[in-house]
């Protein structure tokens, strides 16, 4: 298939927003209430209630805008989009249409060795309609209100994406961007980010695109990937019979791992659009745009390159550290104290995200704060613990959450760096082991290392290994 059809993709992704309220009204925003529980008149769509815009949601808008690289439209305006469904019990959706508040950007992912540009369409605000839940016990349908009304981003790609894995690189780098602009926390399981795909398949070369399906409330990154290679795969056998494919939406089985049709693509006269009338036309002022720009944090493109231009970190470590704007808090944090990067980063990576993975834990709720794994990598660098050691040192701090110069002071760890005390431990350990030390002496150079373990059994691992190999090469050669 690479050689005769080209893939076509384009992604819709719905970024639900961390307001504390919803996106017309004071109702909670929050996740996880009981049913019905965050509700009001506008959001039963009760005649008389009107919607007054959430200033917040303006200003999330605005920095996903920015970080995209988007025109931010100086004049926009809210549309209604008409549909009939029990959990929009007002008929008709608060989004923007044809004066969406952001257009005409673009974004940087990385696909296989390579950087690739995908064009951002537009980026528009709207609200989340509620929940509809299937009781198969009695057969009923139930509806639960409390996410209608929650502030939604939707931004629309181009249709630049060309693979499923670009799909899914796509996809991390608009949730990367939500959560380091603390826009949103990103959170697939909880519908925080939900994606919809359109797919479609071309002869390669032709310029026409082909018919497209649209893949439905995607919410995982693996998900976004199997549902697009099976569609890929089921829209090329079609082709291949010489049948066409058909326009309309796809739900993704993720137990099958196939899609199904769920009823034929709307069009956007199909939703019958019109300005919102109770809503004024929204006027961005310029001092605005500036103001929020200078609110914004760095973005993690610009920490990678920081990274490795000014601390000298492979891209491979820039990358991980800068998958999370917490994972790069605590970096920044650690190194303010220790000031080894390449030492920080290898703590960070190895020791303390295979705790935390083992534990089951985010690194906002490490154990180990970033100013302690600090001063533990200072007391490395100083040889007053040694890296062995201290790798023991880290563990109890993890499990306690004490500070790394007491547990070194508790348990008696703290590195022995006076050469008379190692040469006395160094000669105890040639007297007591009589024929490998003649062994060694007489040119059998594996047995160094039998010694340095020697040392180190008689001094508890606390004797300075630089200092140990020096002092044993030198009674070496004392005693030839």
């Amino acid at each position: 298939m690479q050689g005769e059809y080209e893939v076509v993709i384009g992604l819709e992704v719905h970024v639900q927003l961390s307001t504390a309220s919803k996106i017309f009204c004071a109702s909670s925003a929050a996740y996880g209430a009981d049913p019905n529980n965050n509700i009001d008149p506008l959001t039963f769509g009760l005649p008389g209630s009107l919607p007054v815009l959430n200033k917040q949601v303006v200003e999330s808008a605005i920095m996903m805008g920015l970080a995209l690289h988007c025109q931010i439209r100086r004049f926009n305006r809210f549309a209604r989009k008409h549909y009939f469904y029990p959990d929009l019990p007002k008929g008709y959706q608060i989004s923007q249409f044809d004066e969406p508040i952001c257009e005409h950007g673009n974004v940087e992912i990385e696909s296989g060795d390579s950087t690739r540009t995908i064009g951002i369409t537009r980026i528009h605000m709207e609200e989340d309609a509620g929940k509809n839940i299937h009781d198969m016990r009695t057969s009923a349908s139930l509806v639960d209100l409390n996410r209608a009304g929650v502030p939604l981003l939707e931004i629309v790609s181009e249709p630049d994406i060309r693979s499923p894995a670009e799909a899914s690189s796509y996809l991390k780098k608009i949730r990367q961007l939500a959560r380091y602009l603390g826009v949103s926390d990103g959170n697939m399981e909880e519908g925080s980010l939900r994606c919809d795909a359109n797919v479609s398949l071309r002869p390669r070369g032709e310029l026409k695109f082909g018919t497209r399906t649209e893949i439905k409330n995607i919410n995982s990154f693996k998900f976004v990937e199997r549902a697009l290679e099976y569609e890929i795969a089921r829209q090329h056998a079609t082709l291949k019979k010489g049948e066409p494919v058909i326009q309309e939406t796809r739900l993704f089985d993720s137990n099958t791992g196939t899609t199904h049709s769920m009823r034929s693509k709307e069009e956007s006269a199909d939703y019958r659009y019109f300005p919102d009338p109770d809503l004024p036309p929204l006027v961005v002022e310029e001092s605005w745009i500036q103001e929020v720009g200078v609110r914004m944090p760095r973005l993690p493109d610009d920490y990678k390159k920081e990274l490795i231009d000014k601390h000298g970190l492979s891209e491979y470590d820039a990358g991980v550290l800068t998958s999370e704007r917490s994972w790069v808090d605590y970096f920044d944090s650690t190194l303010e104290i220790c000031g080894d990067a390449k030492l920080a980063c290898n703590w960070i990576t190895s020791e303390l995200f295979g705790l935390l993975k083992k534990e089951g834990k985010e690194i906002e709720e490490s154990p180990v704060k970033p100013e302690d794994l600090g001063t533990l990598i200072s007391l490395i660098k100083k040889k007053t613990v040694s890296g062995k050691m201290a790798k023991d040192v880290f563990e109890e701090m993890f499990a306690s959450g004490n500070k790394p110069e007491a547990i070194i002071k508790d348990k008696g760890l703290e590195q022995i760096t006076d050469e008379d005390a190692i040469r006395k431990i160094v000669e105890q350990a040639f007297n007591d082991n009589e024929a490998q030390a003649t062994q060694f002496i007489e040119g059998k150079d594996k047995l160094h290392g039998f010694f340095v373990g020697q040392v180190m059994k008689l001094s508890k691992g606390a004797a300075n290994p630089e200092i140990t190999n020096k002092l044993i090469i030198a009674e070496r050669d004392k005693r030839k």
